[in-house]
Protein backbone atom coordinates (compact mmCIF):
# COMPACT_ATOMS: atom_id res chain seq x y z
CA UNK A 1 0.00 0.00 0.00
CA UNK A 2 1.61 3.03 -1.02
CA UNK A 3 2.45 5.87 1.90
CA UNK A 4 -0.35 8.58 2.44
CA UNK A 5 0.77 11.92 1.06
CA UNK A 6 -0.67 15.27 3.00
CA UNK A 7 -0.58 18.57 2.19
CA UNK A 8 0.10 21.60 4.63
CA UNK A 9 -1.46 24.70 4.06
CA UNK A 10 -0.79 28.28 5.72
CA UNK A 11 -2.85 31.10 5.93
CA UNK A 12 -0.07 33.67 5.70
CA UNK A 13 -1.96 36.38 6.62
CA UNK A 14 -3.31 34.46 9.42
CA UNK A 15 0.19 33.60 10.86
CA UNK A 16 1.56 35.66 13.89
CA UNK A 17 4.77 33.46 14.18
CA UNK A 18 4.18 32.36 17.67
CA UNK A 19 6.13 28.82 16.19
CA UNK A 20 4.00 26.75 18.84
CA UNK A 21 3.37 24.53 15.17
CA UNK A 22 7.24 24.66 15.21
CA UNK A 23 7.54 23.05 18.55
CA UNK A 24 4.75 20.10 18.37
CA UNK A 25 5.36 19.39 14.75
CA UNK A 26 7.18 15.52 15.81
CA UNK A 27 9.05 15.09 12.51
CA UNK A 28 10.51 18.99 12.94
CA UNK A 29 9.17 20.08 9.50
CA UNK A 30 8.07 23.28 10.25
CA UNK A 31 10.23 26.38 10.09
CA UNK A 32 9.35 29.98 10.08
CA UNK A 33 10.17 32.01 6.78
CA UNK A 34 12.23 35.00 6.22
CA UNK A 35 9.75 37.05 4.17
CA UNK A 36 7.24 39.30 6.60
CA UNK A 37 2.99 38.61 5.55
CA UNK A 38 0.78 41.81 5.82
CA UNK A 39 0.92 41.52 9.71
CA UNK A 40 4.32 42.07 10.01
CA UNK A 41 5.71 38.28 11.03
CA UNK A 42 7.51 35.52 9.69
CA UNK A 43 4.84 32.75 8.94
CA UNK A 44 5.18 29.35 9.50
CA UNK A 45 6.14 27.30 6.46
CA UNK A 46 7.08 23.44 5.74
CA UNK A 47 10.46 22.01 4.78
CA UNK A 48 9.58 19.27 3.19
CA UNK A 49 6.00 18.61 2.52
CA UNK A 50 6.43 14.82 1.59
CA UNK A 51 7.53 13.76 5.03
CA UNK A 52 4.45 15.08 6.50
CA UNK A 53 2.93 12.34 8.58
CA UNK A 54 -0.70 14.23 8.83
CA UNK A 55 -0.71 14.35 12.46
CA UNK A 56 -2.61 17.59 12.50
CA UNK A 57 -0.91 18.30 16.01
CA UNK A 58 0.40 21.54 13.89
CA UNK A 59 -3.30 23.03 13.38
CA UNK A 60 -5.07 21.63 16.77
CA UNK A 61 -2.04 23.92 18.37
CA UNK A 62 -2.13 27.09 16.21
CA UNK A 63 -4.40 29.79 17.85
CA UNK A 64 -5.16 31.30 14.61
CA UNK A 65 -6.45 28.94 12.89
CA UNK A 66 -3.68 29.28 10.10
CA UNK A 67 -3.15 26.06 9.20
CA UNK A 68 -4.99 23.11 7.09
CA UNK A 69 -4.18 19.92 6.24
CA UNK A 70 -5.46 17.75 3.34
CA UNK A 71 -5.20 14.07 2.31
CA UNK A 72 -3.66 14.19 -1.28
CA UNK A 73 -5.38 11.67 -3.64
Amino acid sequence: MPKKQFKVVFDRDRCKGCELCKTFCPKKLIEMDTQVNARGYCPATMTDQTQCIGCQSCAMVCPDGAIAIYEEE
